[in-house]
């Protein structure tokens, strides 16, 4: 794991008349209060082991008409489904994720109208699979059935919460330290806090890790390894000082 300290802004009011606050790096913000208060922020990022896989297998197939397209899709994709089946215990998932049927057009002659001249079918299943291991043997039995696209691979924790937690403790204490670090510093101590917020970046909502598809070779026998989850968080103090 490793801890990480970011931005800090102090705002000091005196005799009712607010002084210019020091910025101390580039996340500093300038604040106005009726109280003395010093600003900081923590973050903290917390090394997790995966326990849960998300692969996204496909099967596209093409015909002359949409039924024809749609039954070979249909046949192959059973296959595939049959034989995962076989493989996948009880705790692990599998759904359908989306399905489509498009009219493939021909580049028309110049003053000519667009024709179709073929179809396309695409059914897409994602497949949760709770032991890791077995992540390469259910993309392997996908394509030797007759899938013919794995467009998504994703590594998870089935519950985050812990891993969070921790990380929003040590985010926590690393923004109490600092904002105690700067009241000392500048002959002052910590009174009460104020407020105290998690930051949440949209993008690091999610805590899976996405691993390249593999190839779509049967032999070797696709190896994956999944590796750590970061679990960041971010914690905005702010607390009452004095002298």
């Amino acid at each position: 794991m490793n801890d990480k300290c970011a931005a800090v802004a102090i705002v000091l009011i005196a005799l009712g008349q607010p002084l210019l606050a020091q910025r101390l790096s580039i996340d500093a913000a300038v604040r106005t209060s009726d109280k003395s208060y010093v600003q900081a922020t923590g973050e903290a990022t917390v090394s997790a082991k995966p326990d849960q896989a998300t692969i996204e297998i496909g099967v596209v197939t093409q015909g002359a008409t949409a039924e024809a397209a749609a039954a070979q899709n249909a046949r192959q994709t059973e296959a595939v489904l049959e034989d995962l089946r076989k493989i996948l215990s009880g705790s692990d998932q599998l759904k359908t994720v989306g399905y489509s049927v498009r009219p493939n057009f021909q580049i028309p002659k110049p003053g000519a109208s667009a024709t179709i001249g073929s179809y396309t079918a695409t059914n897409d299943v994602v497949v949760t699979v709770s032991d890791l291991a077995r992540v390469g043997k259910v993309i392997d039995a996908a394509l030797l059935s007759g899938a013919n696209r794995v467009q998504r691979l994703q590594f998870g924790l089935k519950d985050p919460q812990a891993a969070r937690s921790q990380a929003l403790r040590q985010a926590a204490t690393q923004a109490k330290a600092s904002a105690e670090a700067i009241a000392s510093g500048l002959g002052l101590h910590v009174v009460r806090v104020l407020s105290a917020e998690e930051y949440q970046d949209p993008e690091e909502f999610g805590l899976a890790k996405k691993a390249p598809p593999p190839p779509p070779t049967a032999a070797p026998a696709t190896q994956v390894e999944a590796g750590n989850l970061e679990v960041s968080a971010t914690i905005v103090l702010r607390v009452e000082v004095a002298p």
